[in-house]
């Protein structure tokens, strides 16, 4: 999964453009301008609550084409947030992506890493268009130690993931194979137990579940961050409590598409385990790496969106709209992000925050999430 998608020459999302109506699949901020501007007013309410620390930084996992950030930004403009105090750090392995965010958020080419001062650990970095500066990074371990909002909206979903089954004689792990008679590819299972089986199976009622340790470990490290440098997560993606069972699949031209069947021409993506992360959010690596951080969620995309106010968004931008056609796509747009039959009910949220903030949350519980 992780060679097929970001395989250096030959990856999925290294390459191309893959979100839209021409891509293989859509995602929320790319239908409505709704979407993100109410994630941003999310943000700086519970940045506020926090105290408005200075300076701080914005990091998006996995920023896709950049419009989600764009969106925020045009509305962090509006609350006089940018300048030296605000920075936008973007975690993407894709090149190629990298330079579509780079001319979606700022008017300026960037500078490259060879043009950084040594010893960066960005290897790209440009100004938005509000002024803000915007660095690029390879890990989230890169990032720099300060108050930080993390965001990741379909980002865990393209991670890779163990698939494991319980057989007769205990848990194994679902390989690929080659089929030698057609050249194609199969899965099989594994004679022994592999270093997968090893994960958290002692209370597991399921008889087939996916894992994904580079998920923990991703979460692990941003709770880390959250505890030791103060910061809030907000996880956007679809997926479940630990419920399901076989969710790994391809998609392509909008349609599904057999992962074993020419692999790096679709998307390869598995349902996030929201039970999961919350385990790592609340777990440390290390004794001494973090207290019990604390999480909210999960929700649906239609409880979050319609708490923080997106009917009132809806009407003040249909009040404002003179085009008949634009006045019927911003409906389609709002019934597509908040119907269950569509995203609605199919994309889960979950916060995370600091352990200290207990009390300030237990006063004031953030908004969406109740």
């Amino acid at each position: 999964m992780k060679e097929v998608l970001t395989n250096p020459t030959a990856g999925y999302y290294m390459n191309r453009d893959v979100f839209g109506q021409t891509g293989d699949f859509i995602t929320s901020p790319e239908i409505s301008q709704m979407f993100g501007e109410l994630i941003a007013v999310w943000l700086v309410n519970e940045w506020t609550k926090c105290g408005r620390p200075t300076p701080f930084q914005i990091a998006e996992l996995g920023p896709g084409r950049g419009t989600l950030m764009a969106d925020i930004l045009r509305v962090f403009s509006k609350f006089k947030i940018a300048g030296s105090d605000f920075s936008v750090s973007l975690v993407e392995v894709s090149p190629y992506l990298a330079q579509v965010q780079e001319k979606q958020l700022g008017p300026r080419q960037a500078q490259e890493d060879t043009k950084l001062p040594q010893g960066s650990q960005h290897y790209k970095q440009s100004i938005s268009f509000y002024g803000s500066q915007v660095r690029w990074y390879n890990h989230i371990a890169d990032l720099p130690r300060t108050f930080t909002l993390f965001l990741a909206h379909e980002f865990f979903d393209a991670l890779p993931i163990h698939k494991l089954v319980k057989v007769d004689q205990g848990w194994r792990e679902v390989l690929i194979d080659l089929n030698r008679e057609d050249l194609t590819l199969r899965f099989v299972i594994s004679r022994d137990r592999t270093p997968a089986c090893l994960y958290r199976l002692d209370n597991e009622s399921r008889e087939e579940l996916e894992v994904s340790p580079q998920s923990l470990i991703i979460t692990q490290a941003m709770a880390a961050r959250i505890h030791q440098d103060g910061g809030i997560g907000l996880v956007i993606d679809y997926g479940h409590e630990g419920d399901k069972t076989d969710t790994f699949r391809g998609f392509k031209n909008h349609k599904l598409h057999d992962p074993l069947v020419d692999p790096g021409t679709a998307d390869l993506t598995a349902d996030v385990d929201f039970s999961a992360l919350k385990w790592a959010a609340t777990h440390p690596r290390t004794f001494e790496d973090w207290k019990a951080n604390l999480t909210f969620g999960t929700v649906d995309q239609k409880d979050f969106l319609t708490r923080v106010g997106i009917n009132l968004r809806l009407e003040q931008l249909l009040a404002s709209c003179r085009d008949e056609d634009v006045a019927l796509n911003l409906k389609s747009a709002h019934k597509m992000l908040t119907d269950p039959m569509e995203m609605g009910s199919k994309f889960k949220f979950l916060a995370l925050y600091p352990s200290v903030m207990e009390k300030i949350l237990e006063r004031y519980p953030p908004p969406g999430f109740v």
